[in-house]
């Protein structure tokens, strides 16, 4: 079987590509034996498309309110024992004043689908960053909208939108969301990319029920939408929600999947999540040297940083944003990597 998996995994360089049965044979095949040499082909793969580079990017949680009862998810609607909360625009803009001070020049603004926040003041909230740093990058993550609030979201300055997919198992993802529409969730991907976003899908692993070919699936799904960010992490339950008593996902399991997204896609942006450093010390460092390339800093309000509460046992809530950025940069430096501070666009990816 080594040599198979050798044979897959020197394919999987070559041509970035393979198909589902070889997905699932690599996959179910990988073990501590061979698991180095899919890793350091990702890696390879990583330092020939941009070198030994980390993006940096600012992450803002501004608003904790969420209409969806994702059954996973701590801010999920159902949970009434969390501490809501919204930050006023002037709090936002002087969290990214904070971090172009830290030297940041990419802004990511996540929160939960929360209706307050309506096209009126996500367009001011984006033109007044653009007005003050108009090279600087903004991000938003905050669920499906209509195509129409996509697209004034994107001609107000917003150059990405992150959008993970969480799942490309239909059945997974209707047991996952009550409230969902999986077909929404896609057809919202690929309206993102026609308008011009640099755009971010990814998707959870060690979820409730998941399967290998679950996970195939996802692979295949990403390869054929070919986002330009890919977020993939552990799931991690929380104590407020139905899957409280389960087991979170494995570390080996998401560098794999991380590896292998590296070598299907190898211009994408992967983050080194926040959620990997969670369940090991050295999560963030293992997923960067799988081929990861983005790490995302907090520079929310201290006071807020616990209430935005997805999973358990957060790292980070505590710190302040200018040690964050110094501990995150200090683990990248340390494993042989740089940190890189601009915009760190997609290869691929130039403003229509």
């Amino acid at each position: 079987m080594c040599k198979v998996i050798g044979e897959l995994v020197e394919k999987l360089y070559k041509y970035n590509s393979l198909s589902k049965e070889e997905l699932i044979y690599l996959i179910k095949g990988i073990n501590d034996d061979n698991k180095e040499l899919l890793i350091e082909a990702a890696n390879r793969t990583r330092i020939e498309h941009y070198g030994n580079k980390v993006y940096m990017r600012g992450l803002i949680e501004f608003t904790n309110y969420c209409k969806r009862n994702c059954k996973y998810c701590g801010i999920r609607v159902a949970n009434k024992n969390l501490d809501r909360y919204r930050l006023t625009k002037e709090e936002i803009i002087q969290c990214v004043k904070n971090g172009k001070t830290l030297g940041y020049s990419t802004y990511v603004l996540q929160g939960g689908e929360d209706s307050y926040f309506d096209d009126e003041k996500m367009v001011e909230i984006i033109k007044a960053i653009k007005s003050m740093y108009p090279q600087d990058a903004v991000t938003l993550s905050i669920g499906e909208r209509s195509y129409e609030s996509y697209k004034k979201m994107y001609e107000a300055g917003a150059d990405r939108y992150l959008l993970r997919h969480e799942t490309a198992s239909r059945k997974l993802y209707e047991r996952l969301h009550p409230d969902g529409d999986y077909d929404n969730r896609v057809r919202c991907l690929w309206n993102l990319k026609e308008i011009g976003y640099q755009v971010g899908a990814g998707f959870m692993v060690g979820l409730p029920g998941q399967t290998t070919e679950d996970l195939v699936e996802d692979l295949l799904f990403i390869k054929k939408l070919e986002p330009h960010m890919c977020g993939i992490g552990p799931f991690i339950p929380h104590k407020d929600t139905p899957y409280r008593l389960e087991k979170h996902g494995r570390l080996d399991d998401v560098i794999i999947m991380l590896a292998i997204t590296r070598l299907l896609l190898p211009n994408v942006l992967l983050p080194a999540t926040t959620a990997l450093g969670s369940i090991s010390d050295k999560g963030r460092e293992k997923g960067i040297k799988a081929g990861a390339n983005v790490v995302m800093p907090n520079l929310s309000p201290i006071n807020v940083r616990d209430k935005y509460s997805l999973y358990n046992n957060k790292i980070c809530t505590g710190d302040e944003a200018a040690e964050c950025r110094r501990c995150i940069e200090n683990r990248i430096n340390n494993i042989g990597f740089d940190i890189d501070l601009g915009r760190g666009d997609n290869l691929n990816w130039t403003r229509g």
